[in-house]
C-alpha cells in the first residue's frame, strides 16, 4: 500500500462479450483447433526428427518453428479455453507477468526464425554449389540459438519493465490473455519507456526482419526467373511458396497489431487477429508445409508403412 492506493494482485481477462451458448460453442471449435495445432506441429517435429532424409537445415528449422508454434499456442488458449466455460476470469499478477513474458518471447524468436529460413532458401537457390559449405551445421545451431537467445532477451527487457510499474486499478484487462500492450493501459504511472521499447522491439524483430526476408525473395525471384527448365522454376518456386505464405500471415497479424496506432474501434479486431496469430497461425503452419512439400508428405507415407509393417 502507498497512500489510499492499493496494488492490484490480479486482473481480470475480458475476452469476447458472449452468451453463454456462443461462449460453449466457440470453446468446442477452439478446442479442436488447439488439438489439431498440437498433433500437427507435433507430426511434423516428430518426422523430421526420424526421418533420416529431412535432416536438412531446411527441416532443421521447420522443427524448430513447429516447437515454437506448439509453445506459442500453450502459452495462451490453455486459459483462454478455461475462461470460456469459467465465469472467474481472473489471472494473478506473476502469472500474467509470465505469460505476457512467454508471448513475446516465442513470437520474436519466430520471427528471427523465419528470416532464418528465408536466408537458407537464399543460400539453396542462389548459391546452391556453396549451400553445404555455407549452411553447414555449425552454422545452422549457431543461428537457431542467436534465433532463440535474442527473442527471449528482449522478452526479458520488456517483462522487467512490465513488472516495475504500479497497478492500482482498474483490473480489467480488455483482451483474450495478458496482451503487453493491453495490461499497460492499467498501469498507474507513465508507460513512454515501455511504450519506446515495443516500438523499437518491433523495428528490430518485424520491420528488419521482413526487410531481410524482402531483399532475399528479390534475389531468388531473379534467380528462378533465368532458370532455363519450366520444371526447375517449378521446382525452385515450390520449396519457397510454402515460406512466403507462413511470413505473409505470420509478419502481416503482427504488424497490424503492434505498428497501426491505437484506437478504440480497433481493440475487438485486435482480439480477432490476436487469437488468430496464437492459434490459427501455429495451425495453419504445419498445413501449408505438409500440403504444399513433397518430402514431408514422403516421409509421412513412410512412416505410415513402417507402423503398418509391424
Amino acid at each position: 500500500m502507498k497512500g489510499n492506493q492499493t496494488w492490484v494482485t490480479e486482473f481480470i481477462l475480458v475476452g469476447f462479450p458472449l452468451r453463454a451458448d456462443m461462449e460453449f460453442l466457440l470453446f468446442g471449435i477452439l478446442s479442436t483447433f488447439y488439438i489439431f495445432s498440437l498433433l500437427a506441429n507435433g507430426m511434423i517435429f516428430g518426422l523430421i526428427l526420424f526421418d533420416s532424409r529431412l535432416h536438412s537445415p531446411m527441416y532443421f528449422f521447420l522443427s524448430h518453428l513447429a516447437v515454437l508454434d506448439i509453445s506459442y499456442a500453450s502459452n495462451n488458449v490453455p486459459k483462454m479455453l478455461a475462461n470460456l466455460v469459467n465465469q472467474k476470469r481472473t489471472i494473478s499478477f506473476a502469472p500474467c507477468i509470465i505469460q505476457v513474458f512467454l508471448y513475446l518471447a516465442l513470437a520474436a524468436t519466430e520471427c528471427l526464425i523465419l528470416v532464418v529460413m528465408s536466408y537458407d532458401r537464399y543460400v539453396a537457390i542462389c548459391h546452391p554449389l556453396h549451400y553445404t559449405v555455407i549452411m553447414s551445421w555449425r552454422v545452422c545451431t549457431v543461428l537457431a540459438i542467436i534465433s532463440w537467445s535474442c527473442g527471449f532477451i528482449l522478452a526479458i527487457v520488456h517483462a522487467t519493465l512490465l513488472q516495475r510499474l504500479p497497478f492500482c486499478g482498474p483490473q480489467e484487462v480488455n483482451h483474450l490473455f495478458c496482451e503487453i500492450l493491453s495490461v499497460l493501459k492499467l498501469a498507474c504511472a507513465d508507460t513512454w519507456l515501455n511504450q519506446v521499447v515495443i516500438l523499437a522491439a518491433s523495428v528490430f524483430v518485424l520491420v528488419g526482419p521482413l526487410f531481410l526476408m524482402l531483399i532475399s525473395y528479390t534475389c531468388i525471384l531473379w534467380t528462378i526467373l533465368k532458370i532455363q527448365s519450366r520444371d526447375g522454376r517449378r521446382k525452385a518456386f515450390s520449396t519457397c511458396s510454402s515460406h512466403l505464405c507462413v511470413v505473409g500471415l505470420f509478419f502481416g497479424i503482427a504488424m497490424l497489431v503492434y505498428m497501426v496506432p491505437d484506437s478504440k474501434q480497433r481493440e475487438e479486431q485486435e482480439k480477432m487477429l490476436s487469437l488468430f496469430h496464437s492459434l490459427f497461425n501455429p495451425m495453419l503452419n504445419p498445413v501449408i508445409y505438409s500440403l504444399r512439400n513433397a518430402q514431408v508428405k514422403d516421409a509421412f507415407y513412410r512412416a505410415l508403412q513402417k507402423k503398418r509393417a509391424k
